[in-house]
């Protein structure tokens, strides 16, 4: 798969990614920042660093607009300039998202535009936000996550795989790196037409 859809996510073990009462001012909510500790090492020829490099060499974002509200719009640029591509159930009337990012409110449709824009660049696609990812999920157009497995129970906040429904859905593991403080895991997404 040359163009994957990827989720890039950190999680604690007991399946959140971010603490309790994320917001703005406080974007990764109590404790949440825990989660993200392995980011020290991204500087480093470590699993960590590679891992890093890796998620800044894709050629589109998709975001959920919670993620990209945040983030503070990450000032229409989260990475090299590639197209952010912000799932929304809804666009206002006059907002018009900076520099790079665009709002599509149809799940296919957002992840045929970030197919079509990574591969230009021949890369994969970045998938930031628990609520991006499990629509992509849902509709059968993730192929793959990184989990940045973090050895932390959280114990309340946001949680990654909330909302999925009643589908049963396999993974394959494909990679895994540890490092300090963080486990690398890489899983392909079965889609429902292969064969369990």
């Amino acid at each position: 798969m040359n163009h994957p859809i990827r989720l890039y996510m950190s999680m604690s073990l007991d399946g959140y990614i971010a603490g309790p009462d994320d917001r703005p001012g406080q974007e990764l909510g109590r404790n949440g920042g825990r989660l993200f500790n392995w980011l020290d090492d991204r500087e480093s020829d470590g699993p960590s660093g590679q891992v890093y490099r890796e998620a800044t060499a894709t050629g589109a974002v998709i975001s959920g607009r919670r993620t990209f509200e945040l983030a503070g719009r990450w000032q229409g640029d989260h990475h090299d300039g590639v197209p952010i591509f912000v799932l929304t159930h809804q666009v206002d009337d006059g907002d018009v998202p900076p520099g790079q990012a665009r709002f599509v409110t149809d799940v296919e449709e957002c992840a045929r535009q970030a197919r079509a824009a990574a591969a230009a660049a021949d890369r994969p696609v970045m998938v930031h936000g628990a609520g991006a990812a499990q629509a992509l999920l849902r509709a059968g157009q993730l192929d793959e996550m990184e989990i940045h497995l973090v050895p932390v129970l959280l114990g309340d906040g946001r949680r990654l795989f909330d909302h999925l429904g009643g589908e049963h859905i396999e993974l394959d593991l494909v990679r895994r790196l540890e490092d300090r403080d963080v486990t690398h895991l890489r899983y392909r997404v079965r889609h429902p037409e292969e064969a369990v």
